[in-house]
């Protein structure tokens, strides 16, 4: 069943490809959507261990929470794909439907990999279905946004090939014999060389740090979400990044297993908070509301990184924060791409009024923004409160100190940019686009925000179950 979760997108990819119908084939992202859903609720009702290709893929408690995840958000935006591309009908949709489709199908081999190269693979795998997708536009901009995506991802992920190769000569130098496989390496962790181990977890940390986007390595996020189609950017921003995550966590459980957890915390607290200030200081005064998003998802990548590095009941609040961090993502870049499509504009210059323009996408974005920030009653609110608990909890005051204030500054500057996108008149020279909300347009955001409204007032106690199991599973390998 597990190699099915891989299979059946593969095979819609291909579908689009091939078939001939251009109105046909986007309803095959919807439909494969849909497929790999059912296949990820078969597989979590499974409470027994199931692997496929000899072990190389294995469901944990990790997976069990960014794998529904994922495919949730892939689900609601793959809803709003038929729609958008039928407003872009003058485009090619064949490469768009195969690449999202072998996306969503190289995200599920990251999540669910416990072989370290396997899960390299995938993870560069991810930025080669991607990058057309950034590049839809066939503009100088998306291209210029398509090449740095590539260049600046590929430095990451051969820093992170190096890091795994320190990590096996770690075993080497010990007299052990070399491993790839998570749990062989988490077995034989505490007999791993020290100066090897910690100089593989650096490079591995800059490696995926870099596809998540952890400042300073975030510089290919601003163009990329900026020049992609606002379903892509969601795919991005709550996707790509939580397979990110995934990967720096099993090597965090390695060092952890090592006796090594602190010096791995200290990095991801310090290199966190990093990340927040970054975000901070670059959505001051931000003209692009699509880039806007792009810092805070740099923002919510260094949330996600502090949480584990404090541990405990703030581990737990970074897993909640996973969920949460994507299903928002996907209201603020559905919202954003209507509004695009609204002005023909992504700037504050020629964009105010969205409440009268497009009533419905612009009380999206709003919410949306209200929700990233951490605003009660949404999702995100509970899960950076319990990161905040967690801290204060450890006895990490100034980092707790340090981590409202970053929270306090990104919502006073994100707020500027979104009050002038939503608030006041529509410019009277807007041209007549044609463009108006629609329930196909409106609807997966509407779905998605449902779900983060949900997760701000109630965690469902099966769900808290499993992110108190995912936490105690990365942090202790149990």
């Amino acid at each position: 069943m597990v190699n099915a979760l891989i299979l059946v997108p593969l095979l819609f990819a291909l579908a689009a490809i091939f078939v001939p119908s251009r109105r046909f084939r986007p309803w095959l992202v919807p439909l494969g959507a849909v497929a790999h859903l059912g296949l990820v609720v078969a597989v979590l009702r499974n409470d027994g261990a199931l692997s496929g290709l000899g072990g190389w893929l294995l469901m944990d408690k990790l997976n069990r929470i960014a794998l529904p995840t994922v495919s949730v958000l892939f689900f609601a935006c793959s809803l709003y794909v038929p729609v958008y591309l039928n407003l872009r009908s003058g485009r090619s949709n064949r490469v768009f439907c195969g690449a999202l489709l072998a996306f969503l199908a190289m995200m599920t081999i990251v999540i669910v990999s416990h072989h370290v190269g396997l899960m390299w693979i995938a993870l560069e795998a991810t930025t080669l279905t991607s990058a057309p997708l950034i590049y839809f536009n066939h503009n100088k901009r998306s291209i210029e946004a398509t090449w740095k995506y590539l260049l600046i991802g590929g430095v990451g992920i051969a820093l992170a090939l190096l890091g795994t190769f320190f990590l096996a000569y770690g075993a080497l130098h010990a007299g052990l014999h070399a491993t790839l496989l998570i749990e062989d390496l988490v077995r034989t962790a505490p007999l791993l060389s020290r100066p090897w181990l910690h100089a593989a977890f650096v490079l591995l940390f800059v490696g995926y740090g870099t596809k998540m986007g952890l400042a300073p390595m975030h510089t290919w996020k601003p163009d990329a979400y900026g020049e992609a189609p606002g379903v892509v950017g969601a795919l991005l921003a709550g996707g790509l990044t939580t397979c990110a995550f995934v990967a720096l966590l099993r090597f965090y459980q390695i060092c952890a297993a090592a006796g090594e957890g602190a010096y791995a915390q200290g990095i991801m607290v310090k290199m966190g908070l990093l990340s927040m200030a970054v975000a901070g200081v670059f959505m001051a005064r931000q003209r692009d509301y699509k880039r806007m998003l792009a810092y805070s998802s740099v923002e919510h990548m260094g949330i996600l990184v502090l949480g584990i590095g404090i541990g405990g009941l703030a581990a737990f609040g970074s897993m909640l924060h996973l969920i949460n961090n994507a299903f928002t993502k996907g209201v603020l870049f559905i919202a954003a791409a209507n509004i695009h499509r609204a002005y023909q504009s992504k700037t504050i210059d020629s964009v105010a009024g969205a409440l009268r323009r497009v009533p419905v996408s612009g009380a999206l974005f709003l919410a949306g923004f209200f929700a990233i920030t951490g605003s009660p009653p949404f999702g995100p609110f509970l899960s950076e409160f319990t990161i905040l608990r967690g801290t204060i909890a450890a006895g990490r005051y100034g980092v707790a100190a340090a981590f409202l204030a970053l929270l306090f500054v990104v919502f006073a500057g994100m707020g500027a940019t979104t009050l002038a996108v939503v608030q006041g008149e529509p410019p009277d020279d807007l041209p007549d686009t044609g463009f108006h909300d629609t329930l196909g347009t409106v609807g997966p955001a509407l779905l998605l925000l449902t779900a983060v409204l949900v997760l701000g007032v109630w965690v469902p106690p099966a769900l808290e179950v499993a992110l108190r199991a995912a936490a105690l599973y990365v942090e202790t390998g149990r």
